[in-house]
């Protein structure tokens, strides 16, 4: 996008309220993120979070802790559709934007050969829903996808580039 920034990393308890459920838990975690810098930033300055949610059958899947859970997860989403949400937190001093984007992704049926290939050759314990898109797993899993390619790697690059034209026109 040819943006100059500098990363910051601040790490933070992704733990959020139970009740809260898709979008909402994206959103929070990325304002809680910003939270995090408070006091940091300059007058000119505009400060980027975000979160990723893998929302499955009503339940967040997180980023899996082990190859069990990660396992799992995959057995989970194969031979299903799932709601992949990213959360974007634009930070200034006078000013927050939170929003998010959805897209729907689509796996074929995963054999168990398949998924325990991916989590031993690509460890995505990393990963909400414990997988990569623009890995081994999105190339030979994923029949189709319902909205933003860049939003389920984990930035929806244009709505961020559309809520970075907004905040610049506020900065001072």
């Amino acid at each position: 996008m040819e943006l100059e920034f500098t990363q910051r990393v601040i790490s933070i308890d992704e733990s959020y309220p139970q009740e809260l459920k898709g979008h909402e838990i994206a959103e929070y975690l990325a304002k809680r993120k910003a939270e995090a810098h408070e006091g940091l930033l300059a007058p000119n300055e505009i400060l980027l979070t975000s979160d990723t949610v893998v929302w499955c059958n009503e339940e967040s899947l997180e980023k899996a802790t082990d190859r069990k859970e990660a396992i799992a997860m995959l057995s989970k989403l194969s031979d299903k559709s799932h709601e992949v949400i990213t959360a974007i937190c634009l930070t200034a001093s006078h000013d927050q934007l939170i929003t998010h984007q959805s897209t729907h992704v689509y796996f074929e049926k995963l054999s168990l050969s398949q998924i325990e290939y991916y989590v031993d050759t690509f460890e995505p314990f990393d990963k909400a829903g414990a997988y990569g898109i623009q890995e081994w797993i999105g190339l030979i899993g994923i029949s189709k996808i319902e909205g933003s390619y860049s939003s389920v790697v984990g930035l929806p690059t244009s709505l961020l580039y559309n809520s970075l034209k907004i905040m610049t026109s506020k900065l001072p």
